[in-house]
């Protein structure tokens, strides 16, 4: 009687492990074998990380195995298990493989296809077609799309983390455990001394380093010896955590008249305003998104403030980025003061702490949380409602897609939700935090997330005028590399552009990321359709770039950037100056946050900036979803391309007090998941 060998491989995570029955059904072209327990006795099957063999014997022929059915009941209690993949050894001798990469709850049962990826228009027969469509239709049950807020992007219809399903749930939901991490950080950082005296304000500056880890030769410790100098607040509009604010300006706006006379004496070119700005050489960072922002009023005996500056720049001959001038109201007049290098030092100190301060709340939540973390989601939720299993781009993306809605719905939980993490201690908390968002989805585009375009936009592309801008180069760098890897993979399952055309479900991935992720926003110009190999390539680029790169960028540097108080203000606890020669260290302390919201703050960017346990950077695809070996090999070489972009970064880091390395490969996750 011909014979079967199956291979089934379980999950090495936590928990992975049954003791519940599994049972097998091969489907084949001829027909299907018994429903078959896989068990030997006096053994333990299928313990975590385990790979176990066993043999399944047929009365006859099955034909070409097409599906494999895999089926779990309950033993004793039900026991959730991750299946990696199973091997199925024919009677002739062919291998097949059969990539899971799920978890099996409850009596549930899972049909799996072979591993080799197919699109829609390439089926041949009605039980792979039917297969096809009934994955999707259950997804789509699953995966239903939700407005946590009006205009946001859309997201996951799942309250809790445990509202999820199983696959896309954190291994240990405990690790990913705001209110937890974050108490655990202010507990290693010895920060709880502090809490009991919350609302009361630092003696002075120096005061803030009883809660700053000092950590020797860091950029953090290099911030706080220097977060005065005017040279330390430009370098972070290049290479900070939010090195995406800073654009040339070629024209001052009306609502900001800076005169020639105002900023003479900081020019250095013996050129005149008007001809510095034709030049070139002046740059301007416009907080215009924070007016009317509705700042944190959920504790009543602390008043919190908000500003929308606008900020001036030089770039020196040099090639050093300086501030020229500062205005904290979007609305010029006498009582809207432009604040100069010239002006007292108070004066010049407390209007770039509002800079910083507003900078820090548009980073947070539009850089970081919308243009990264929701955007991904997006994409996430879309592809799983469009692609199935075994459509290549769906092979792609996947691992690009890890863990990112079960962060964002701890987020929602936790975090950005009513009375969250976000309310204590930030200036935008208690509801800020959503109108910016809605504000800025008004204006974000699908290419503002295509990095080159993004630059470009901005005017900020030229090497030789700023050559330290090191996000834009390694940007461009891991840009190129990951588009040319995409590249590889589009053109080993699209011949052509037609092609691209056919596929059905690509066409309806992009759709619904349009009509329902964005909500049908006209100005978002997202593609509603695909119509060539290069606009596929770009667009699952985009995908990829912000999961990993973009994320990476700005998300892990909050600690070395954030975790010096005065040069981030997670808020403000006075408004902004109405005129010069009335500000003193007093009056800059009492703006500050307080000893409480301070300690939250650096809880918080201690947090955010850790990476996970067992994180897996970009290039490392350890799930095998493609077995096909031209994919095997475009991923072998783009993890040599990638290699060789962190070796010359970290050559170029040499020395530096203020090394950038949040664009080096071997630093960037593959998927937004902290």
């Amino acid at each position: 009687m011909p014979s079967y060998t199956v291979t089934v491989a379980t999950g090495n995570q936590w928990f992975a492990g049954t003791d519940d029955y599994i049972y097998i059904t091969l489907m084949g072209t001829e027909q299907c074998s018994e429903r078959t327990l896989l068990d030997k006795p006096m053994y333990n099957d299928f313990e975590r990380g385990a790979v176990d063999s066993y043999d399944v014997t047929v009365g006859e022929d099955l034909g070409e195995i097409v599906l494999v059915k895999i089926e779990k009941n309950k033993y004793w209690v039900q026991d959730d298990w991750y299946c990696r993949y199973i091997t199925v050894k024919t009677p002739g001798g062919e291998y097949l493989e059969f990539p899971c990469f799920r978890w099996l709850v409850d009596e549930k049962e899972v049909v799996l296809r072979d591993g080799k990826a197919r699109l829609c228009q390439n089926e041949k027969t009605m039980i792979a077609k039917k297969h096809r469509q009934q994955e999707l239709d259950m997804r789509r049950r699953m995966y239903k799309w939700q407005e946590w807020q009006p205009g946001f992007p859309m997201s996951i219809d799942a309250a809790n983390h445990k509202d999820l399903p199983r696959d896309i749930q954190f291994d240990s939901e405990k690790g990913v455990d705001f209110v937890l991490n974050y108490s655990k950080a202010m507990e290693n950082l010895c920060l709880n001394q502090f809490m009991h005296r919350f609302q009361s304000s630092w003696s002075d500056f120096s005061d803030f380093e009883r809660i700053f880890v000092k950590i020797k030769n860091t950029i953090s410790e290099y911030v706080m010896e220097h977060w005065k100098e005017d040279f330390m607040f430009g370098y972070q509009f290049l290479n900070g955590c939010n090195p995406v604010v800073l654009q040339k300006c070629t024209k001052l706006p009306d609502k900001f008249p800076v005169t020639h006379e105002m900023v003479a004496f900081c020019l250095e070119r013996d050129l005149t305003l008007e001809e510095e700005l034709e030049a070139g050489n002046i740059y301007i960072a416009d907080y215009e998104v924070l007016e009317g922002i509705t700042p944190n009023c959920t504790d009543p005996c602390t008043m919190q403030y908000l500003a929308a500056p606008i900020c001036l720049l030089y770039r020196t001959v040099g090639s050093k980025i300086l501030p020229l001038a500062i205005q904290l109201s979007q609305v010029p007049g006498e009582n809207a003061p432009i604040f100069l290098p010239s002006d007292s030092q108070d004066d010049w100190l407390i209007a770039k702490i509002w800079v910083r301060s507003a900078d820090f709340h548009v980073h947070q939540t539009i850089t970081h949380l919308l243009r990264t973390h929701l955007i991904s989601e997006m994409f996430g939720v879309s592809m799983f409602r469009h692609l199935p299993a075994v459509h290549p781009i769906y092979k792609l993306l996947v691992p690009h897609i890890r863990y990112t809605i079960a962060i964002n719905t701890k987020a929602r939980e936790q975090l950005i939700c009513k009375f969250g993490i976000f309310d204590k201690a930030n200036g935008t908390g208690g509801g800020g935090h959503v109108q910016l968002v809605q504000k800025a989805m008004k204006t974000l585009t699908f290419k503002s997330l295509c990095f080159p375009d993004s630059i470009k936009a901005r005017n900020m592309e030229s090497v030789d005028e700023l050559p330290t801008y090191f996000f834009r180069d390694d940007g461009n760098k891991v840009w190129d590399a990951t588009k040319s890897f995409v590249s590889d993979v589009v053109n080993i399952y699209y011949a052509s552009d037609e092609v691209v055309q056919k596929d059905e479900e690509i066409q309806a991935f992009v759709k619904d990321v349009v009509n329902f992720g964005m909500q049908g926003i006209e100005s978002c110009e997202f593609p509603k359709s695909l119509n060539t190999l290069e606009e596929l390539t770009e667009y699952l680029t985009v995908v990829i770039f912000t999961a990993s790169s973009q994320h990476a960028a700005v998300n892990f540097g909050q600690y070395d950037w954030c975790s010096w108080i005065p040069n981030s203000p997670s808020t403000m606890r006075m408004p902004p100056p109405t005129e010069k020669g009335v500000t003193d260290i007093k009056l800059i302390i009492e703006s500050l946050p307080d000893r409480g919201r301070s300690c939250w703050h650096l809880g918080a960017v201690w947090a955010l900036s850790q990476y996970q346990e067992n994180e897996l950077y970009l290039g490392m695809y350890p799930d095998e979803h493609f077995i096909e070996q031209p994919v095997k090999e475009a991923m072998k070489k783009f993890r040599k391309v990638l290699a060789g972009i962190s070796t010359l970064i970290k050559l170029r880091n040499e020395g530096k007090r203020l090394p950038y390395y949040y664009m080096s490969p071997d630093k960037i996750p593959n998927s937004v998941a902290v």
